[in-house]
């Protein structure tokens, strides 16, 4: 099976993010080992992250085995590394920003943190997917706040490409958005994430199945070893562009941040 990528790793792709704009709808998804796994069981799946704007790689030891088995370096761009990337350096304190998912205590704690004047937030009911009824509250609601800069979809994979798939089907909405998983929550402290020396030694899976055995047992000691089988069918390819000059985009006490237009 051919799974493509974007080459990108993180610094890459912040100058991306920074000039996208909202003129047009864009979507972002960063499939991790478990995204990967999906991917080969559900057809479904594999049509929605093939119709995402931008893939980015989220597993370090995703990349890690790719170099040892296909000898292939593909960038990584953690998704919960490029939220608090996209907070610290690319969001202005008014930009139209969106959150799908976490909780109006998170948003609270996010605006005040970053100085957010422009930042709506929306949580959709648990199983909220399975009711179309439910769903449509979610995407009238991103569509009535565009143009946005970025939506973050913050309610766990598939639901989030899901609702980010048809946000591009209506054609409605107009900004970036970005399947961010469980990085709000890493984020406002509600969760924590792995040390650092844990991430650079690809093991952060190890760190949340310590933190939350009775949750992760099952996906990370049962279905995640799945990978080392399927790793022999898999074919990756990576999607290269070729940025015109760049322009600057400068957020305040951030610093200047070199930024593209993606084509």
């Amino acid at each position: 099976m051919l799974h493509t990528f974007d080459d990108y790793d993180i610094t890459q792709f912040l100058d991306v993010v920074a000039s996208f704009g909202d003129s047009r709808y864009g979507f972002v998804v960063t499939p991790n080992t478990d995204h990967l796994i999906r991917l080969n069981d559900d057809e479904a799946f594999l049509t929605l992250c093939q119709n995402a704007t931008y893939l980015l790689l989220d597993s370090r030891f995703l990349s890690l085995a790719f170099f040892l088995t296909k000898g292939m370096h593909i960038p990584v761009c953690p998704g919960s590394d490029l939220t608090e990337s996209l907070f610290e350096k690319v969001i202005k304190p008014d930009d139209p920003v969106l959150i799908v998912g976490a909780t109006p205590e998170q948003a609270r704690f996010l605006e005040n943190k970053y100085s957010l004047t422009n930042l709506s937030q929306y949580t959709p009911p648990m199983g909220f997917i399975k009711s179309e009824e439910e769903v449509l509250k979610c995407l009238e609601f991103v569509e009535a706040h565009s143009p946005f800069r970025y939506c973050l979809i913050a309610l766990g994979s598939p639901q989030q490409e899901i609702l980010a798939s048809r946000l591009a089907e209506r054609g409605v909405a107009r900004g970036l958005a970005l399947c961010i998983g469980a990085s709000v929550n890493f984020l406002t402290g509600t969760e924590q994430r792995a040390p650092v020396w844990m991430r650079a030694m690809c093991s952060e899976w190890m760190y949340r199945l310590l933190q939350n055995p009775r949750r992760m047992w099952w996906r990370y000691l049962v279905r995640g070893p799945r990978i080392f089988w399927l790793m022999t069918n898999l074919q990756i390819k990576l999607r290269t562009s070729s940025p015109p000059t760049p322009k600057v985009a400068r957020r305040p006490d951030s610093g200047s941040i070199a930024v593209y237009d993606h084509v």
